[in-house]
């Protein structure tokens, strides 16, 4: 196996443990042990906002698995190459948290696109892109969708 080859499986192996331990297993004390202290994230709040450190990611990992706390990610597709990693997920979850809002008890399902670069075998930088429209549409805190996609609909 070339060291290119060795870093990308390394990468890949990272951010499935991310995934897995992080997110499925809610194991919040292994964060920090896995994204650099000055980690530089995209997309994780409404307004897509850059945040910086931690206490940014701690707040959204809190609300958004206070909200669900069985929510289940699921690596769907991962490519690696150099010091990037593009995984597309979906998850699932039931709202029992009353955070995001008033508590519904429903079923979510949503998909995301997350693309990761690693530095030192730690998580530096990342874009996510994820339906949170969706999620809260799901869980009421937003009108339902219409009855037709405006994106999608025939124009004469």
């Amino acid at each position: 196996m070339s060291a290119a080859a060795g870093t990308e499986h390394a990468n890949k192996a990272l951010i499935r443990r991310w995934f897995e331990e992080v997110w499925n297993q809610g194991r919040e004390d292994l964060i920090e042990q896995l994204r650099a202290p000055d980690t530089l994230a995209r997309g994780l709040g409404e307004n897509n906002v850059e945040s910086r450190g931690v206490e940014p990611f701690r707040a959204f990992y809190t609300n958004l698995r206070g909200a669900f706390p069985d929510l289940h990610v699921t690596l769907e597709d991962m490519i690696a190459e150099a010091d990037k990693v593009s995984v597309r997920i979906s998850m699932e979850g039931t709202h029992t948290g009353h955070i995001l809002a008033a508590v519904t008890g429903r079923r979510v399902k949503a998909g995301g696109i997350i693309l990761v670069r690693i530095a030192d075998g730690r998580i530096a930088e990342a874009w996510n892109q994820f339906d949170q429209l969706g999620i809260l549409k799901q869980i009421g805190a937003l009108p339902a969708e219409p009855e037709h996609d405006r994106f999608l609909a025939q124009r004469p």
